[in-house]
């Protein structure tokens, strides 16, 4: 026995034979409060016995009949394991026909001759002691009726008579069990297993019911082809009958088994230990349960109760013992003993009489960590004599906790069933029994649950790619949560594609092996949470292989193939291609397509083309690379069944017609020696066909033909085989020629000065002898009517399609003298054109004067010189000059008119204001109106006596000083005024242009670029404000339209002897047209100096 242990160590190795240990244990564990015992132990050594020693006659049967080989093992400890094998170890085949029974023996429902052999073995396997025992072969021999005929015969005088039968189909019987019923009982919770095996001819097939009942789903089970019926945890609810059924072509027969569950003692109640203070009742129940029912003896510290010292606190109740009024010399341990013929129970049971006072055993102010809305479990483990009642407080002036909210559990643990933030605190347990009170304090957290706020989602990558999946994880504070990826519910692979950070795995090149489930496991020390998502790997099919070639027609073949791997990604389509080696080797062509769940395809060909296929697996990624090549397929030679197409005549020369087509190629040929038949003939006349074969080309040129004659067309293919089809007729002519005949009765209708209208008569078709392209004029400037042209003449061409008889001529220039002829034109050429004639444009505006500047300025007068328009279109008739002054803040002043005869090109202007700066507005006029305006600015000089005394009192420091005392004065005002603006007020430049708005100004016509009227020469009306130039005729900017900043520099500044600049200009761009009624005069520093003096 173990030191300190009860264990008792028994060593047949060294101590002796097994057989000298074999019986029955029992141990006793016994102290001074009484003594327990254990169940008994059965010890039996194991037994391999030897086969006894038999000798075996062969045996002789006849086809189909039935056959029992038997085992019958030794009997050993523990039963062996039967099975049948050859010589070589092999396991001798069995079906529905041949099979092993429950008892070891072999069972042939009926034999065949291949069931013949002289080694059929049984073994018996007994794996407690790790030995093999063999049987001595049994021979069996199956012969056919004229071979047992013959053996018998030979055995037989010549006096005697035998023949055997053969074996006929019979209807089943059994072998096993024999008769119509049987008996079956089994132990409750065991494996009960029915047998019924029958021999017929054919074969029977066995069914199983259960009689009154049906057969439990999940608990039955099928063996040794149906002929065992086994069901697992039997109960006392499988007892009945059962009934095997047999059954072939020839009949029907029955076996009922009657089954009887029986039980060895099982626990209904087990006695428990029971613990009572002094005093007190209680009692101890022994409930077993069996078939049959077991039968209980009671014993006290090992012995039976019946001879233990008499106790008066119990009395025996069958299966209870009651306590009345315990004292401590009661303490014993009661043992219940249940046994039937077919096992027993033993429960030991400790009735411990003691008075103890309180004590919880939980430790002091354990610390609980609890998930917000689950359940959180508070112990409070406590011992006592009599049995302490529990209760639980919150906080230090709490009440008792009741049982509407919490669960009070009978081991004292308090249970908040749905844990809320409001549930942190400290909870007391207090156990109380009448010797005494004790407490303990335990503390309670709530903590968030953690939770993923971004889960992975389910990703298709194509392979090669690279995936990302997302885990984003909020979690309580004070926890610290641990974040780990899993592929398949198992650790990812160790690879260096597979890259984890804070919130995401992410895998790249991704293969095929990659795909599957990823979940992302947040823990923390209180909760898990996880989050899955499926990767799909996909990427183009895999190609189809395996290809093959049947039904081979003339015109017609089936291909068949396996298709690959769809790579996660279901193939939407096949796309079958061919290659004609015989004419274009290497060149693949599309056949046709079939859908992704076709495997075959009925393929049309084409005569005369050795073929080969290949097939292209697509899917929504793309397509797979090609299938390798089918085998080659050379279909036989036919006729065309198609012509040429694009078939056309026309000639290239007057007297020819060339005809032109699109040939066949190589694989629409059909057959060797492709050629064409070309004829022809005229359309309108009664000539047959002419014919000529040609080799294979796409032209055939017919000579000596009339100019232009329609001819009707037909082009066919033929080879060594035969002809194509009929063709089709076409139309085409012979060769075009030039027109012969102009066009007639041209005439010109003008219709503006730069536009005219051209009328003619159409030429007969027959002297066009061509297709009619159209008409063709020609024109030409003759000379201009104001001047006599010196250049070279140049002319014009307009082209009108098809068989119009008028045309317009654009672009005309005004009053000029102009020639027009037409001609028509055809594929060929021109025609000869018609007489010339002649028409005149017109007076048109003229351009703008070529140039206008400013000369010779002085204190009250400008020069001004121009060169006549580049383009007069037409007789000048006199130019018009309007002008106006400039003031000081760009605001244009009063517009003056004036009349100058267009003989004139130079006009000065007298009676201006000195130091004052003018636009000028310019232009020239002919019958028909006036034509584009030219624009300039000028300014007249300063007077030298003025500008010598401004610089004499400009150079005076008292001078210098009042400036700057105005110019201080002037930007307080700016700054006022620039207040006020931005408030909505008005400053006082505004409120005078408001005061003296003039309502009869007129603005410019802006459709026609012209001045608004004004009422005579002597009472000009100003422009318009917002309109600093009067016309819409104005030049562009880089011609005379500057601003008074670009006059800073300008060659007619005045500037007086040190060099100061006279001109005052603020550099502000150009303002809009001055009022009549205010003034135009430029200020200048003498007019300030006088201001002040």
């Amino acid at each position: 026995m173990n030191p300190g242990s009860g264990t008792l160590i028994i060593n047949i190795m060294s101590e002796g034979k097994a057989e000298t240990y074999e019986g029955v244990y029992q141990c006793t564990a016994r102290n001074e409060r009484g003594a327990a015992i254990s169940n008994n132990i059965v010890v039996r050594p194991s037994r391999s016995p030897l086969w006894t020693k038999e000798k075996l006659e062969p045996i002789i049967l006849q086809n189909g009949q039935h056959l029992v080989l038997s085992c019958r093992p030794p009997i050993g400890l523990p039963p062996p394991i039967i099975f049948w094998m050859d010589n070589s170890f092999q396991r001798l085949p069995q079906s529905e026909r041949v099979s092993q029974g429950l008892n070891g023996d072999l069972y042939f429902s009926n034999v065949l001759p291949e069931d013949t052999r002289e080694d059929y073995i049984c073994y018996a396997r007994f794996n407690h002691t790790q030995t093999i025992q063999q049987k001595q072969p049994i021979s069996v021999k199956v012969i056919s009726v004229d071979e047992l005929n013959d053996t018998i015969a030979a055995d037989l005088s010549d006096t005697e008579f035998y023949g055997a039968k053969p074996s006929r189909e019979r209807p089943p019987t059994f072998l096993t069990p024999e008769g119509n019923s049987s008996n079956k009982e089994e132990l409750r919770g065991n494996v009960l297993s029915l047998e019924c095996i029958a021999e017929g001819l054919p074969t029977p097939i066995i069914h199983w019911i259960k009689e009154d009942g049906t057969l439990p789903i999940n608990r039955t089970f099928y063996k040794n082809f149906r002929k065992t019926l086994q069901i697992i945890h039997v109960s006392e609810a499988d007892s009945g009958k059962y009934q095997c059924i047999a059954k072939n072509a020839l009949g029907v027969i029955h076996h009922t088994i009657s089954v009887t569950v029986k039980a060895a003692p099982y626990w209904i109640v087990a006695p428990r230990n029971l613990v009572l203070s002094p005093g007190e009742d209680g009692s101890l129940i022994c409930r077993p349960n069996g078939n049959p029912k077991p039968k209980i003896s009671w014993l006290t510290n090992g012995v039976p109760i019946e001879i233990a010292p008499d106790d008066p606190s119990r009395k025996i109740d069958g299966d209870t013992i009651i306590f009345s009024n315990v004292q401590e010399r009661s303490s014993a341990v009661y043992q219940c003993n249940a046994s039937n013929e077919y096992g027993y129970l033993l429960a030991n049971a400790f009735v411990n009489v003691l008075a103890e006072p309180p004590r919880i055993l939980t430790s002091a102010d354990t610390l609980y960590q609890v998930i917000a809305n689950r359940p959180a479990l508070l112990d409070c483990a406590f011992f006592g004599s009599p049995l302490p009642t529990i209760e639980w407080f919150k906080g230090a002036k709490g009440s008792a906790l009741r049982e509407d909210i919490y669960v009070l559990h009978e081991n004292g643990t308090l249970e908040i069933p749905v844990a809320q933030k409001d549930s942190t605190g400290t909870y007391t347990c207090v156990a109380r029994n009448k010797l005494g009170v004790a407490k303990n304090e335990v503390q309670l957290e709530i903590k968030d649950p953690t939770r993923i706020i971004k889960q992975p989602e389910y990703a298709v990558v194509q392979r090669g790619g690279t995936v990302s999946f997302e885990c984003k994880v909020k979690h309580d504070h004070t926890l610290i949560p641990t974040v780990m990826w899993l592929k398949d519910n198992g650790e990812l692979p160790d690879d260096g594609r597979f890259t984890v950070d804070k919130d995401h795995l992410v895998v790249a090149d991704v293969g095929d092996d990659d795909g599957g489930t990823y979940t992302c496991v947040a823990n923390t020390s209180l909760d898990s949470v996880s989050a899955s998502a499926v990767l799909s790997v996909v990427d183009v099919p895999n190609p189809p292989f395996d290809l093959e070639l049947t039904n081979h027609l003339d015109k017609s073949v089936q291909l068949s193939w396996t298709p690959g791997d769809d790579n996660n990604s279901p193939i939407t389509k096949f796309i079958i291609e061919y290659e004609d080696s015989m004419h274009e080797a290497g060149l693949w062509h599309h056949q046709t397509e079939v859908s992704g769940i076709q495997t075959t395809a009925q393929l049309n060909l084409s005569p005369f083309v050795n073929y080969s296929f290949r097939v292209v697996a697509v899917n929504s990624i793309g397509r797979s690379v090609p299938s390798q090549v089918s085998e080659h397929y050379l279909t036989k030679a036919a006729e065309p069944d198609k012509n040429p197409t694009t078939v056309e005549g026309l000639g290239s020369e007057p007297d020819n017609l060339v005809i032109t087509w699109k040939p066949l190629n190589g694989f629409e040929s059909n057959g060797p020696g492709l050629q064409y038949k070309v004829s022809w003939r005229q359309k309108d006349g009664d000539d047959e066909w002419t014919s000529v074969v040609v080799a294979n080309v796409s032209k055939y040129i017919v000579s000596g033909t009339p100019t232009f004659v329609p001819y009707l067309i037909k082009v066919q293919a033929l080879n060594d085989v035969g002809f194509a089809p009929e063709p089709a007729v076409v139309t085409g002519h012979s060769g075009e020629d030039l027109p012969m005949v102009a066009p007639g009765n041209v005439h010109v209708n003008v219709v503006n000065s730069t536009l005219a209208e051209v009328h003619w008569d159409p030429v007969p078709l027959k002297s066009i002898r061509g297709h009619l392209q159209g008409y063709r004029i020609y024109y030409w400037k003759a000379q201009n009517l104001s001047k006599r042209s010196k250049r070279h003449i140049e002319k014009k061409i307009l082209t009108f399609q098809g068989s119009k008889t008028h045309g317009m001529l654009p672009g005309l220039e005004p009053f000029s003298h102009y020639r027009v002829n037409v001609r028509v034109v055809n594929g060929k050429g021109e025609g000869p054109a018609s007489p010339d004639k002649v028409f005149n444009t017109p007076e048109g505006v003229p351009s703008a004067p070529s140039s206008l500047k400013i000369v010779n300025p002085t204190l009250d007068s400008l020069t001004l010189e121009w060169e006549p328009p580049g383009h007069p279109n037409g007789i000048l008739t006199e130019y018009t000059l309007k002008y106006q002054p400039i003031n000081s803040t760009h605001e244009l002043g009063p517009l003056v008119d004036l009349k100058i005869p267009a003989n004139k090109t130079r006009w000065t202007l007298k009676n201006l204001n000195f130091s004052t700066r003018y636009k000028f507005y310019f232009y020239a006029q002919t019958a028909a109106g006036s034509g584009s305006q030219i624009t300039e600015e000028g300014v007249t000089t300063v007077d030298e006596a003025m500008a010598s005394r401004q610089v004499d009192i400009a150079t005076q420091g008292w001078f210098i000083g009042l400036m700057c005392a105005v110019a201080l004065l002037i930007l307080i005002l700016l700054i006022v005024c620039f207040i006020r603006r931005n408030k909505g007020g008005k400053y006082p430049v505004k409120e005078k242009e408001d005061a003296h708005a003039d309502p009869e100004i007129q603005p410019m016509k802006e459709d026609d670029g012209t001045f608004g009227e004004y009422s005579d020469a002597e009472d000009h009306k100003p422009l318009k404000k917002g309109s600093r130039t009067p016309s819409d005729r104005t030049v562009k900017k880089e011609d005379s339209d500057d601003s008074l900043v670009d006059y800073g520099e300008g060659v007619n500044g005045q500037f007086n002897e040190d060099g100061s600049f006279i001109g005052q200009y603020s550099g502000k761009k150009e303002k809009e047209p001055a009022e009549g009624n205010e003034s135009s005069e430029a200020p200048s520093p003498v007019n300030a100096m006088n201001s002040f003096v």
